[in-house]
């Protein structure tokens, strides 16, 4: 970390001093602290002289103690202002600063003489806080019970939301005011297996908002670890949210032992919708610690095909019995089909990506255990070691190596976490023996332990433990069905990905997601880290499978290649079948072009729910690409080119939706074109309804 300035200095209250206002370096934000006359710590926020959060209660309440909510007073108070910066692994941007002014207060409960102190870090982009309850005499294991977190907002505000679920992020995003959020608009009938909404006043974080006056603001947390994930309580009438934790099977939240820091609060504000999705992931980044890898040198970016998309369009199986697809999953009549994962299958995908260049191809399937896995509740499915008979692993591995191409295991849990974790290195036996550098793991079903949630403290450990275990063995780990990522992969950078949305393969079999789908996600589930949403699906019609469903993907085939660059990710699939990639040979080559690794990021246009452009400057070239995409309606735009290198020229290949296309009606329509830029171009985008567009822009020699 390249350290740029840091002070400090600390004033002894003594008790005396009842409130203090910190000031982002810019002074935009503040954050005004002060105790209640019960002695119960609160907070409020301001950006640009307006209020953003009234004064807000903070505490918690834990089990066989009394409660840490009121009776503090103030002990001390310190403060110090950061200018830092640090390079990621891999990421959006070569360099991350790290620039806020911090304030912390120590607090004394007077009838217990316990202590707990709340610190804030303010930046130009948002407010963030935590509880950090050093080690003491009078609080040494607890168990909390409730968090007392509030946030008062100060109106009706416009909401992008997803329910209160414990176990699923797999919905669609619902737009609505506060009060007219309702869970009663949820449509049930939407491909997701396993659902736990515990509250219909619950709603998910991030919470994206916009108000009446144009200010855009974002409620999330970061750095979660050893402890729940955080979902919003609320109250239509007043505004007000309050922290929502997932239980374990007994009620309590979270078992906990002084030293122990809380995951950050985080609340970001702009004026700018491009700084919430621009900034608003360096500020997540920046709260989490730095690296514990020392050695990073093996991990690396990757672009991969797999077995995964014919089963879920219903022309092959998961299982060898031909019974278990995504067609037969959402209740449709039983038909047999063929095996996918077999060692013929495997090699024609492993000669797909030697010709095309790609990294590594993705096998799911290939173990025993899939005919009794889905639905069941059930400890021992599988062992991740045994392969069917019409898969040798052997020979497969083998084949890959001599044409240069990486195979991705496939670990599919079936929610029994504790079968997974027994067998644990066994299975990371059988990967470094047959050469298995990166790893999905799913955990699909209803988790074992039972009575745990996905989002619940025992399952936030396993994550980030396996992320760690994966990192002893120099293992990349992509997480599928997990709690949402919070800038974990900072300190583990191995954990290269995770699903936790609703990807595109609900497109294949379910109602599918809404044009705007992926226009909401940079502002909510991008926030916390990589995505491995498998884009780049060039058939979007399911009816060609002859499998009597007439879905389709949400999107025209140009905005599938937008989906490369406007959701970020280090790990991207093609994920579509390679005869399609061959139909579409002109369209693929952007997939087979677009970098996976940036040293620079623009964000050129952006509102949540309607429209994103996005310009990135591949790692260490002067390679850009830029990718649009819209919501239903159709949209026009120009943007400047004026992020480009002056004085260089470039040439610009366009792949863009025609003047036809149409996301339901015609949306494989499209085309490319060629011109000559500079820095001084600006290139006219025209997006269908459900379209996008997507640039790579070369130097000339």
């Amino acid at each position: 970390m390249k350290k740029l300035t840091s002070t400090i200095f600390t004033l002894l209250a003594l008790g005396l001093l009842n409130a203090q206002t910190i000031e982002s370096p810019s002074k935009e934000i503040k954050v005004n602290f002060e105790l209640t006359k019960s002695g119960q710590p609160s907070y409020s926020v301001t950006y640009k002289g307006k209020e953003i959060v009234k004064p807000s209660t903070l505490g918690f309440v834990l089990k066989d103690a009394e409660a840490l909510e009121n009776g503090f007073t103030i002990a001390n108070y310190s403060t110090k202002s950061v200018n830092e910066s640090w390079q990621p692994v891999l990421g959006e941007y070569k360099e991350i600063n790290d620039i806020h002014n911090e304030g912390t207060f120590q607090l004394t409960q007077n009838s217990t003489n316990r202590n707990i102190n709340v610190t804030f870090k303010v930046y130009d982009e948002g407010v963030a806080f935590r509880y950090e309850f050093p080690k003491q005499d009078n609080l040494n294991y607890f168990v909390v019970k409730q968090e007392k977190t509030q946030f008062n907002l100060t109106g009706d505000h416009k909401t992008f939301w997803l329910p209160g679920d414990f176990d699923t992020q797999e919905y669609t995003f619902i737009e609505s005011k506060i009060s007219e959020i309702n869970h009663a608009d949820i449509d049930m009938n939407n491909g997701i297996g396993v659902k736990s909404i515990a509250k219909p006043n619950s709603v998910q974080t991030p919470f994206q908002m916009k108000t009446a006056d144009n200010l855009y603001i974002n409620i999330f947390e970061a750095a979660t670890v050893n402890y729940p994930v955080m979902h919003l309580e609320f109250d239509k009438n007043t505004y007000q949210f309050q922290a929502h934790l997932a239980p374990n099977a007994i009620g309590d939240l979270a078992y906990l032992q002084a030293p122990f820091n809380s995951p950050w609060r985080t609340i970001m504000v702009s004026d700018d919708a491009r700084d919430i999705v621009g900034k608003g992931p360096q500020m997540i980044l920046n709260l989490n610690e730095p690296s514990k890898i020392e050695d990073t040198s093996w991990i690396k970016p990757m672009k991969y095909v797999g077995i995964w998309w014919e089963m879920h369009v219903g022309i092959s199986t998961w299982d060898r019995q031909g019974t278990q697809n995504a067609q037969n999953q959402v209740g449709q009549e039983k038909i047999k089909f063929p095996h996918g994962a077999t060692t013929e299958n495997t090699k024609r995908y492993i000669d797909f990506a030697a010709k095309h260049g790609f990294d590594g191809v993705l096998v799911e399937g290939w173990n025993e255990g899939w005919e009794d896995w889905y639905g069941n509740w059930k400890e021992d499915v599988f062992d991740f070691t045994t392969a069917y008979s019409d898969f040798n692993i052997k020979e497969v591995s083998d084949y890959a190596k001599a044409k240069g191409v990486k195979m991705i295991m496939h670990h599919e849990t079936s929610g029994s976490v504790t079968n997974y974790e027994r067998r644990f290195d066994r299975a990371v036996e059988v990967m470094k023996e047959y050469g298995y550098p990166a790893v999905k793991t799913g955990y699909v079903g209803r988790i074992i332990p039972r009575g745990e949630y996905h989002d619940g403290q025992a399952m936030v450990n396993h994550f980030n433990w396996t992320a760690e275990r994966f990192a002893e063995n120099k293992i990349l780990v992509n997480t599928h069905e997990s709690s949402r990522p919070t800038g974990y992969h900072r300190t583990y950078p191995n954990y290269i990905a995770a699903e936790a949305t609703r990807g595109n393969e609900f497109n294949a079999w379910s109602y599918g997601n809404p044009p705007a789908h992926e226009t909401i996600l940079p502002f909510t589930r991008s926030l916390g880290g990589p995505i491995d949403y498998t884009p780049g699906v060039l058939e979007t019609e399911m009816k060609v499978y002859n499998v009597g469903r007439d879905t389709r993907i949400h999107t025209t085939l140009a905005k599938q290649l937008a989906l490369y660059v406007t959701i970020y990710s280090p790990l991207q699939m093609a994920a579509d079948l390679p005869e399609n990639y061959d139909k579409f040979s002109d369209a693929f080559q952007f997939i087979k072009d677009v970098a996976l690794d940036w040293d620079d990021t623009k964000y050129l246009e952006a509102e949540p729910g309607d429209y994103l452009t996005v310009a990135r400057k591949a790692k260490g070239t002067e390679n850009w690409f830029v990718g649009a995409i819209t919501d239903e309606n159709s949209r026009q735009s120009e943007i400047k080119l004026n992020f480009l290198t002056p004085g260089k020229s470039y040439e610009a290949i366009i792949y863009q939706d025609a003047k036809n296309a149409h996301w339901e009606k015609n949306p494989k329509a499209y085309e490319i074109k060629k011109m000559k830029v500079n820095a001084k171009s600006k290139i006219k985008l025209n997006l269908a309804a459900g379209g996008g567009t997507a640039i790579s822009i070369i130097p000339k020699n």
